[in-house]
Parts: structure tokens; sequence; C-alpha cells
């Protein structure tokens, strides 16, 4: 009998992800890549790097234009989204998000790992070392990538490296009970359990950490270990009031003298998940 395993779907999560029996993935959403260069635009720069040759992880690094040779730069370390499962550093969407970004900011824009490894000494970056104030650390992201944001923050907590503030931007926060506008679907919640193990085999479940970061307090301890934190969501986003929610237990933290810190909270009327990066 023919092996059919290729070509029989196991899992399927649209848009993203169908994986079949025989362990082949199929991302349902094609990404297209730009390479890394100056942009015309903004005048920003920017540059590839391979940060683990076994594993194949790099990073795309950013540079404002016309800085001065004893600039010092606050950094941005930089997560992006797409269900952890799709998207990169390398899309047109996050190429030239992060080129406008750079250039209104002014910051350089780097990555997690380039970042851990230069403040160790073991892969030091000219612009990161040349351009860069590791007193004025940044850590943000979006969708999955905002996820990412508070685990490295803490994960930074953890290690001793210090970070001045926080951007979370439309977070995927979710846990077992819908509040707000979420839907009460038990058929969807299912589906996004399913989801979560499929991404992240260990999960205990949709009241997991990795997706509910409130469920475990220690972990919102090492947030606190940040000086300022920026939540942002839209307002048609279903996901919306568990990122507000987030919000509401930081502001709690400075109420209660918990978190010598400072958080705001910014939204985007009349959008949706991830519609308003030109705007934002």
């Amino acid at each position: 009998m023919e092996n059919n395993s290729d070509t029989t779907v196991e899992h399927e999560f649209p848009p993203f992800i169908r994986i079949y029996k025989s362990s082949r993935v199929e991302r349902l959403i094609v990404n297209s890549t730009v390479p890394a260069g100056s942009d015309l635009v903004t005048g920003v720069t920017s540059r590839d790097v391979l940060i683990n040759p076994i594993t194949r992880v790099s990073a795309r690094l950013y540079i404002p234009p016309d800085l001065p040779s004893d600039a010092k730069l606050p950094i941005l370390v930089y997560f992006h989204g797409g269900g952890f499962v799709i998207e990169s550093a390398t899309s047109p969407t996050y190429h030239n998000y992060l080129n406008l970004l750079v250039s209104k900011a002014r910051i350089l824009d780097d990555c997690w790992e380039v970042l851990a490894s230069t403040v160790s000494g073991s892969f030091p970056d000219e612009w990161v070392s040349g351009y860069g104030n590791p007193g004025r650390l940044y850590l943000g992201g979006d969708s999955a990538g905002g996820n990412t944001t508070h685990h490295m923050a803490v994960k930074a907590a953890s290690e001793g490296i210090k970070i001045k503030g926080l951007v979370i931007c439309h977070p995927w926060f979710g846990w077992s009970e819908a509040i707000g506008s979420e839907s009460q679907d038990l058929v969807k919640k299912e589906n996004n359990l399913k989801f979560l193990r499929l991404v992240y085999p260990e999960a205990t479940g949709l009241e997991d950490p990795i997706m509910n970061p409130m469920a475990a307090k220690e972990r919102m301890e090492g947030v606190y270990k940040c000086e300022k934190v920026l939540v942002a969501v839209a307002q048609k986003d279903e996901l919306r009031d568990k990122g507000k929610l987030y919000y509401d237990k930081l502001l709690e933290a400075v109420s209660s003298g918990e978190w010598n810190g400072h958080v705001e909270f910014y939204e985007t009327e009349g959008e949706d998940h991830e519609k308003d990066f030109p705007k934002f």
C-alpha cells in the first residue's frame, strides 16, 4: 500500500501553518524577504549577522543616519510577531517598520542574542559597542513578540541584565477564561490550546505563563526590575482586553508600592490586531 503520510494532514491552523503526518510543515502565509542595506526613504542602514552557526539563528541590526562618532544611543531589542511560527526579521513588514522606527526614535535596533553575547563579551559587535548605550536598554515586540518581550524581561532580570523599559504591542496573551469582547467559543478555545501545545509542547495549558504572564507572580516580578513599560493595544482587537488587564496589573503594582516604576497605556482607535504599525 502506498504511504500517503506526506499528504495526510495531521494539524492545520489557518492562516498560519499545516502539518502532515510525515512531519512535513507547510506555512500557509509565504513570507517574502528583503535584503539589508541602506534605506532610501529613512536613511537607516541595516545589516545581518549570524549569531549561532549551529542553530542558524541570525539577527538584523539597524542604525540611524548621520551619527556623530561619539553618539551613544538607546538600544532596542525587538521581537517580531507571527504566532511563533511565521514572519522573520527579513520580512518586508518588519524591515520597513523598523527602518521607520529607528529613524524616528534615534535608536539602535538589535536582537537578544547579539545583546546577551555583547554583554558577556563572547560576540562583540561594532555597532552595539560603538554606538549603543547599555544603560538605556529596551525590549519591544508585537503580538507573539509581545509575549516574548515579557519573558525576555524576566530572563534578563534573572541573569542580572538591566532593562530600562519594555514596549509590549498587541500582546498575544490568552488564558482559559474569556474576558471583555473576547469570543466565548469553546471550539476556538480548544483550537487555541492545540496550537499552543504545537508551538510550545511543554505548556501545561492556557494558564501556562507563556500565554498568561500573570499566572506566575514571580515572573511579573521580573518585569518590576524595569523602570517603565508601555502597553499598546488596538480597539477592535479581540485580544485588546487581555492586554489592558496586563496594564492594569502593572498599574496596581505601582499603586501598592510593589513596583517603583511607570506604566503607560496606548490604544489605537478603530484598528484591529497589528493593523496600525504605520500609525503607531
